[in-house]
């Protein structure tokens, strides 16, 4: 994971010299809200506006979160899962109060100057993406692999002592298996595309390792489908009858999440990627 930081700032009440870690971008601020979310290092988050946007940031020192300092942090899991959540919290706080561009994770910018000079050079870009997502959530559709869905190998008798027989019931059971996933990707690629037709945009990501999504089975399907929030209630009732028209598969509905999914299908670069000064 990289991360993008200007040159050093001036003293903060950080401590030491003082950078500004950027969580997302909105078109306005609600300063009530903003007073009630923690941004990184239990700072609170505050706005810097610029060609009528708005930038939401954290004071952060650059004795933990300068280049070289995010290169080593970045390395440490713990470290990094702190910082991902602390940013997490701010952005999905954004999200439920109303349309918000993600940063990525660990843009920290020289000063205020900075982040108002990339909301001017971005402007148009940030406001296509803020249009695209007023009123819309993305949401999340995991299907997990039902065993014993699929239709299991059937096992006859063969000749051949004990030994036979277990080698017998060893390759129908992975047969069964092999079966099961096959049935399984099918299915998840039926849902998708389904799903995908009821929304106003979708993506496909990886599935899960078993060990991240702490499920007791198999993860086919991980999508994220963008939707606007009149059709939510069709959404989910559409995610309901697939379950039930494909038994091959657990569907879990998730969400609203913060809609890094389709911020990041916009451009290679994830959003507001900030350039070394000149």
């Amino acid at each position: 994971m990289s991360s993008t930081v200007d040159a050093a700032g001036p003293p903060g009440r950080t401590g030491g010299l003082a950078g500004r870690w950027l969580h997302g971008v909105v078109r306005e601020a609600d300063l009530g809200l903003l007073g009630a979310i923690t941004g990184m290092a239990g700072e609170p988050v505050r706005p810097v506006r610029a060609a009528g946007l708005v930038a939401v940031v954290s004071d952060v020192s650059l004795a933990e979160y300068g280049e070289e300092a995010l290169r080593r942090n970045l390395e440490d899991l713990a470290w990094l899962e702190r910082a991902a959540r602390a940013h997490h919290r701010v952005v999905d706080a954004l999200t439920r109060a109303g349309a918000v561009v993600p940063a990525r994770l660990a843009t920290v910018h020289h000063d205020d100057a900075r982040v108002a000079a990339s909301l001017t050079e971005r402007r148009a870009e940030l406001v296509t993406l803020l249009d695209r997502l007023t009123g819309r959530g993305e949401w999340g559709v995991k299907g997990y692999v039902v065993p014993g869905a699929a239709p299991r190998a059937e096992q006859t008798a063969g000749p051949g002592g004990a030994g036979a027989a277990y080698l017998r019931r060893r390759r129908a059971q992975l047969t069964a298996r092999e079966d099961g996933q096959r049935a399984a990707d099918s299915a998840a690629a039926a849902v998708h595309e389904a799903l995908a037709r009821q929304a106003v945009a979708a993506r496909r990501h990886a599935p899960q390792d078993r060990r991240l999504s702490g499920a007791p089975t198999a993860m086919a399907l991980n999508g994220a489908y963008l939707v606007d929030a009149g059709a939510l209630a069709g959404f989910a009732g559409l995610v309901e009858a697939l379950g039930i028209r494909h038994p091959e598969l657990r569907l879990e509905l998730t969400g609203p999440w913060p809609p890094y999914s389709f911020v990041a299908e916009r451009s290679a670069e994830p959003a507001l990627t900030v350039r070394e000064p000149a």
